[in-house]
């Protein structure tokens, strides 16, 4: 499976994460800074959701400080579901119910035990399609669409700057 791992700071926790993915046979694929060089959360979020989104990644991973940054940032990209998942079982319902195809993690509040738990859960569970799920589901694709904005008006050869 394709995923992309995105963190605004390199740390042991993404360094562990990244190869237990690997080893695990996934083609992971890391979006961030180098070592001790800080980007900008909303930068990482939105390069890892577009992947998603676009189909270059089957799924995506995240990390800031909190996870909520990045879960905001990359739930602002049509087609992507990120859930902040502070244990197993959340991320466990996040596949299940809501169809979740990026997970997010708090670098502040995650141990790399707690870490691999949370993605064995993730990476062990998938969606159980049912009736009342994929009516939620809908809904939400409805309300995105509602609120997606048209790109902006190009203004080349009009004259107009």
């Amino acid at each position: 499976m394709k995923i992309h791992l995105g963190s605004d700071e390199a740390t042991h926790l993404t360094d562990a994460v990244l190869a237990d993915l690997r080893q695990r046979g996934h083609d992971a694929t890391p979006v961030g800074p180098p070592a001790g060089e800080p980007a900008s959360w909303v930068g990482v979020a939105r390069a890892v959701a577009e992947a998603v989104a676009s189909g270059a990644a089957d799924e995506g991973l995240l990390f800031c400080w909190t996870g909520t940054g990045v879960c905001l940032a990359a739930n602002k990209v049509p087609g992507v579901r990120a859930a902040l998942c502070l244990d197993a079982e959340t991320a466990r319902g996040a596949r299940r119910w809501n169809r979740a195809n990026v997970l997010c993690l708090s670098l502040r509040a995650t141990s790399e035990a707690l870490a691999l738990e949370i993605l064995n859960a993730w990476l062990a569970t998938a969606y159980e399609p049912n009736a009342e799920d994929e009516a939620c589901l809908q809904e939400l694709e409805a309300l995105e669409a509602r609120h997606r904005r048209p790109p902006p008006a190009s203004h080349e050869g009009t004259g107009t700057r």
